[in-house]
């Protein structure tokens, strides 16, 4: 016992065994009460989904989702849930309508009895239509309900009246009863269209609003907290007893800040960064779904704009002041909407869930730094988590084959931890503390806009070149023989660079690094290395540039400090979207308007980026007198972040290990001396549902024994595409050599070569085109079996291009004619046989043969050959991994007496034999007979189509005799 304690019971008798202030009592009613919603709504969500979204008319995909009373009253045990933890909320419910007579009483007004009276019958009104379903009683459950809401108008006007005038809790309860009552129109309106007028999905757009009047009503009861502050409650020897004070006697102390964040609360901010980035990162992505299947703009697009919308939301004062005392609302949120949209299985319905979340997940960013912007040690620690956060981001990425296993694209068959991801996220939010002080008050200097611009560009930065380890390391990517890094092993140097960048922000004041000789020599000459240069030297610019973005990381959030960080953050994130599009713009230009404006212009978004830094650096220079002044060490942050680092070292190292390839690839059918080719455009790796595709396709692959295949759409290396790269993960479970083409800042859909056999060397293309798309090719020499055989991946332009397509042909006939070597091309040609372009491609200057010129379905895909033997044929469906097929084709290497044969026609003829009369090693697959496996079959052709010399000769030799 304390001498405090001591001294109160020798004055007063009294022995103090436990003290609280009222205001819980408003908290525990708001967790009870919302908790018991969300759980019951997550539990349904996962066990009864298609149960539960359907209605007398429809069912799912009409409707997707559930309204409140078919999830917390028509299953087990989702109703179970909620009635076990809303029957918690009857203490504090109670409670709460007893502390708000007492605290808005007032004399001689009738007001605060209706209130209590009409407050009592409304939770006994509630109890009606949350025991009773309307599955037990539709009447008596409709009963209870509507004498709810009718109670509901004199509850929440009478305590909005005895709010104090001009109170922020008065503001708030006017606004979230004003919320609550206009959320009834639509919901009448939808309700009507389900019921009247029997629409599809008029349900599930009704029980959004159904939740809002959730949400609102709890909302409205949560600021009662902000009254119950002034009561004190104490447990003592005498009984229970509390205390209403008016006006608290202050003491002006001078406190000295507390050196950073504890560690607890630093690791759960880096784990929310986290969270953040992995959904600001899917919004990106998963709009990327939209326009592919559109072929051009779909509308979709438009929701990225909800990143600069976000911080507009919090411009009201007092939603910033509410959101600072309680972050965990919005990073709750961003969790359930963001991460826990895999669960949603429409992609529409998907994107508009994480758009939310990313709405949340800026918010949460923004009060949380304006929580702690006057408070130097703990806003240096905020920073070191933000950008920790990124490169937990990419390692995980690293470590998941460049997908990050907790976006909503991914789940448990292809690789994804999402169950992990909103525990962690959860746990996360329910811990995140703010404490908003003002030790170092500055009147700000500068130019906001300036700030704004600044961080615009960072923020785009960031974003675009390391939320991945793999992005700068194919930038620097030209082909074999390897002269350059690789995803894997230009990870050790990526991330090391980061990890560099990060030390030096908590070990230097941000002065050190502010100068213009810094950012001009550093910053610029890096991303000028980085640009102009290919192969290691590019890549070590490359990582120059990724060290010099992560340590002006104190810079660009001191720039835009003490400013109102509502506009500042509108300005900026605004010019991160400019950037963002004209990222896109510079490869989508043939299907964007204005796209020839930044056709092919890498170089113009790397620079107005990186000048978009330098207006924050010379903010930053206008305010350095101020800054300088302040002390943003802290030996404990040094101590938690090396802490982290060296954890997330570990991580990286055992990753690369794990990684590194150690076994030499082995073909299918050495024993035959045989070998597969394939050619498959696979849509960027989103399947028909907006799913990670790589596995799927890798099975696929794995099953038809492809030794090599081309794979076309494939850079996902920028911002749109959610900087990742699929092939990695192909590559590396079939072990496959791989080329990845032209990388992102070539401008092209991508194009890239996997082979079982050793790439000798490989060169890549860039074909004619004055208009549209650019045409991507590979040109690969191989060693198969101890011969070189050339190996060419290409991706023709679109239909509308015509004078590009010919261009294009006349290109790469030139490249097959060129080469000695046996050839195989593995191609998307967009021509129909035997017509137009395709009789340049197949030619006496090519000298290339059809695999097939009597397939007359095939409208893009090609095989073309020449100098080795054509064994069998075959096109397998893609079921919904993609839009096209998968084509794949047998070869064998000609033998010296078949090279001496001047009739090579004989060879490349289209001659067909049943698969009975050829040896069994040579056979396609019979997985794909018939119905096939997991929608994949063998179309088109009853059976494969085969070819084999001694066969043919015996067949014409009879058919001579008769």
């Amino acid at each position: 016992m304390t001498e405090d304690v001591k001294s109160v019971e020798r004055v007063t008798g009294k022995s103090e065994l436990f003290a609280f202030n009222a205001s819980i009592i408003a908290h525990l009613h708001t967790l009870f009460a919302s908790s018991s919603f969300i759980f019951a709504l997550l539990v349904g969500c996962y066990l009864h989904y298609y149960k539960i979204v359907k209605n007398a008319s429809f069912g799912y995909p009409d409707e997707w989702f559930p309204s409140v009373s078919a999830t917390i009253g028509d299953r087990y045990p989702e109703r179970s849930v909620f009635q076990i933890i809303i029957a918690l909320t009857a203490g504090p419910r109670f409670l709460l309508l007893a502390f708000n007579f007492i605290t808005l009483f007032k004399q001689n007004s009738y007001l605060p009895y209706i209130g209590l009276i009409s407050g009592t019958l409304r939770t006994f009104t509630a109890g009606g239509w949350m025991y009773i379903t309307s599955t037990d009683d539709h009447d008596a459950h409709d009963v209870f309900m509507i004498s709810y809401m009718v109670l509901t108008i004199p509850w929440t006007i009478i305590n909005t009246l005895l709010s104090p005038k001009g109170s922020f809790q008065r503001n708030a309860r006017f606004y979230s009863a004003f919320s609550f009552f206009s959320t009834i129109i639509p919901l009448i309106y939808w309700f009507i269209q389900h019921k009247v007028h029997i629409r599809p999905g008029a349900y599930s757009i009704y029980a959004y609003f159904e939740w809002g009047l959730i949400f609102f009503d709890i909302l409205f009861d949560s600021w009662s907290a902000i009254d119950f502050k002034k009561i004190d409650i104490s447990i003592n020897s005498n009984g229970i007893e509390f205390k209403k004070s008016e006006t608290k006697q202050t003491t002006v102390v001078k406190i000295k800040e507390v050196d950073s964040i504890d560690t607890s609360h630093f690791i759960i901010n880096i784990i929310n960064s986290y969270i953040c980035w992995t959904v600001v990162t899917s919004l990106f992505l998963c709009v990327w779904y939209f326009p592919l299947w559109y072929m051009g703009l779909s509308g979709y697009e438009a929701v990225i704009t909800s990143m600069f919308i976000a911080p507009l939301l919090i411009y009201p004062k007092f939603i910033q002041n509410y959101l600072i005392q309680y972050p965990q609302i919005t990073r709750f949120l961003t969790v359930l909407f963001g991460i826990g949209a895999y669960k949603i299985q429409d992609p529409e319905q998907k994107l508009i869930s994480i758009t939310i979340a990313s709405i949340f997940g800026i918010i949460s960013t923004i009060i949380e730094f304006q929580a702690i912007s006057n408070s130097p040690k703990k806003l240096n620690s905020y920073i070191t988590s933000f950008i920790l956060g990124l490169l937990t981001t990419s390692i995980f990425k690293f470590m998941n084959y460049s997908n990050n296993p907790i976006w909503p694209i991914m789940h448990k068959e292809n690789g994804g931890y999402n169950e992990i991801g909103i525990i962690l996220g959860l746990l996360a939010a329910s811990f995140t503390t703010t404490n908003k002080q003002t030790p170092t008050k500055m009147k700000p200097t500068g130019s906001l806009i300036l700030g704004a611009i600044g961080f615009g560009g960072y923020y785009f930065s960031i974003f675009s070149y390391l939320s991945d380890s793999g992005t700068l390391a194919l930038w620097s990517w030209d082909g074999f023989p390897i002269k350059g890094p690789t995803p894997i092993t230009g990870a050790i140097p990526h991330f090391t660079a980061f990890i560099l960048g990060v030390l030096l922000i908590i070990k230097k004041h941000p002065n050190f690094i502010s100068s213009w000789n810094y950012n001009l020599i550093i910053g610029g000459g890096s991303a000028f290395i980085m640009y102009y240069f290919k192969n290691w030297y590019g890549f070590i610019g490359s990582s120059i540039y990724t060290f010099y973005l992560v340590s002006i990381t104190p810079i660009i959030f001191q720039s835009i400090q003490g400013y109102n960080l509502s506009i500042s953050f509108f300005i900026g994130f605004f010019v991160n979207i400019i950037l963002a599009l004209g990222s896109v713009w510079i490869v989508a230009y043939a299907f964007v308007p204005g796209g020839p404006l930044l056709r092919e212009r890498s170089d113009i978004i790397l620079t107005a980026s990186y000048l978009s830094i330098l207006c924050g650096v010379a903010n930053y220079q206008f305010k350095k007198l101020e800054i300088t002044k302040i002390n943003f060490n802290s030996v404990k942050l040094i101590k938690q972040t090396t802490t982290i680092l060296t954890i997330l070292s570990v991580i990286i190292i055992a990753t690369f290990i794990k990684r590194y390839p150690s076994e030499v690839p082995k073909p299918y059918n050495s024993d035959s001396q045989s070998f597969t080719t394939g050619i498959w455009c696979v849509h960027f790796g989103l399947d028909n549902d907006m799913w990670s595709s790589e596995t799927r396709m890798l099975n696929l692959i794995k099953e038809a024994e492809v030794d090599i295949i081309g794979l076309l759409e494939t850079d996902t290396q920028r911002l749109i595409g959610g900087n990742r790269d699929f092939t990695q993960k192909i590559a590396e479970e079939l072990g496959m050599y791989v080329d990845y083409g032209p990388g992102p800042n070539k401008h092209t859909w991508g194009a890239a070569l996997l082979s079982k056999f050793p790439i000798v060397k490989s060169s890549h293309h860039l074909l004619p085109s004055p208009v549209g798309e650019l045409a991507p090719a590979i040109h690969a020499t191989l060693d198969i079996y101890g011969q070189y055989v050339d190996i060419v991946v290409f991706h023709s332009g679109q239909e509308e291009d015509v004078e590009d397509r010919r261009l294009q042909s006349l290109a790469l006939e030139e490249i097959m004619s060129s080469s000695s070597n046996p050839m195989i091309l593995l191609s998307y040609l967009v021509t129909e046989p035997l017509v137009g372009n395709y009789n340049t491609y197949v030619s006496e200057k090519s000298r290339m043969y059809d695999i097939d010129s009597t397939d007359w379905d095939r409208w893009c895909e090609y095989i073309l050959f020449r100098n080795v033997k054509k064994v069998a044929y075959a096109r397998i469906s893609r079921s919904t991994i993609t839009d096209t097929e998968l084509q794949i084709a047998k070869f064998k290497l000609l033998n010296d007496e078949e090279w001496i044969d001047t009739d090579l026609d004989f060879y490349y003829g289209n001659h067909f034999i049943n698969e009975s009369e050829i040896d069994e090693s040579l056979r396609m697959p019979k997985l794909f007979r018939g119905d096939g496996v997991r929608g994949h079959r063998y179309h088109v052709f009853d059976e494969p189509r085969y070819f084999a010399q001694e066969k043919w000769q015996r067949k014409v030799k009879l058919q001579e005799v008769e």
